[in-house]
């Protein structure tokens, strides 16, 4: 694979549209993809950046998830990954590259609309971690309806819990673990500051992330704790085409970016390596736009 940090024109450095029709069941595997995603299995290099810190990441198994754990364990620190039952073989490959970066790998399967669950789950990577200083909250359930009307109450309510009520159980979780100098890490999206009609509850929920780790940021300073988010814009995840978008735009995914493209996950992880890291430690309470050119104004 190229080198994606030598000199090379951006909107040619990854795919682009258009891609084969690809629809999956909810909730999506990355393995069965075309093309496969870049989450930087072959091409992210760490510098010790986060050496000795562990981490816990959910949605761990593929997409945004899966970048972020391959980077921080290259990086240095231990990893757990939460993730549903149904994405295990996914889960697998991501257990066997953080073991093969030298660092210790944690599995938690299991479905975070649980509250029950996402409180063990913190339990658990802590005992298994012997602690927590990284917390990334990515999990989240996207699923298109055309209309207002086809938004079901069971619709709604899943997705609310997926993004928003479990990101709040396992914050409420962890933070009495966190020490001083940890890092919470949210994932909001541009769809919080340009939503799409037919992503009317996926967009309330990425806006009320915003909202709610701005004022988390603000209560967990006091502890010297820092709090940001990242809003990806069109990234190349099994999101997509496992029902949070219509068959046709998967065809033509992030055609409208500026590059011409889909932005690939490992294009975020180093976001998310910055604020995990002490060289962001002045930094709290912010939004990372990372569009393809679209921004978050």
């Amino acid at each position: 694979m190229t080198d994606r940090l030598k000199l090379q024109d951006p909107r040619t450095q990854y795919p682009g549209p258009p891609f084969p029709e690809q629809p999956q069941p909810m909730p999506g595997l990355a393995r069965k993809m075309d093309p496969v995603p870049d989450h930087g299995e072959e091409s992210y290099r760490g510098s010790g950046k986060l050496e000795g810190r562990k981490a816990l990441i959910t949605g761990g198994d593929s997409g945004i998830g899966r970048a972020v754990a391959i980077a921080f364990a290259r990086e240095g620190a231990d990893v757990a990954i939460s993730y549903l039952p149904d994405e295990e073989a996914d889960a697998r490959l991501v257990i066997a590259l953080i073991e093969a970066a030298g660092r210790k790998a944690v599995s938690l399967p299991g479905d975070i609309t649980d509250e029950a669950w996402c409180r063990e789950l913190v339990d658990k990577a802590v005992a298994q971690l012997g602690g927590l200083d990284i917390l990334a909250i990515n999990a989240a359930r996207q699923q298109y309806r055309e209309a207002v009307e086809e938004l079901s109450t069971a619709d709604f309510d899943k997705t609310m819990k997926t993004n928003l009520y479990a990101l709040h159980w396992i914050a409420q979780a962890a933070v009495p673990h966190l020490p001083p100098g940890a890092s919470v890490i949210t994932t909001a999206s541009i769809q919080a500051y340009q939503p799409s009609p037919i992503l009317l509850d996926y967009a309330t929920t990425k806006a009320g992330i915003v909202a709610y780790t701005k004022a988390l940021a603000k209560q967990l300073i006091e502890k010297g704790i820092r709090a940001n988010a990242v809003a990806p814009g069109p990234f190349w995840t099994a999101l997509q085409p496992s029902g949070g978008q219509p068959d046709e735009k998967v065809e033509n995914f992030g055609k409208d970016s500026d590059f011409g493209r889909p932005g690939q996950p490992v294009e975020l992880a180093p976001v998310y390596v910055l604020l995990a890291s002490q060289e962001a430690s002045f930094i709290n309470g912010e939004v990372y736009g990372v569009t393809g050119g679209k921004g978050i104004a």
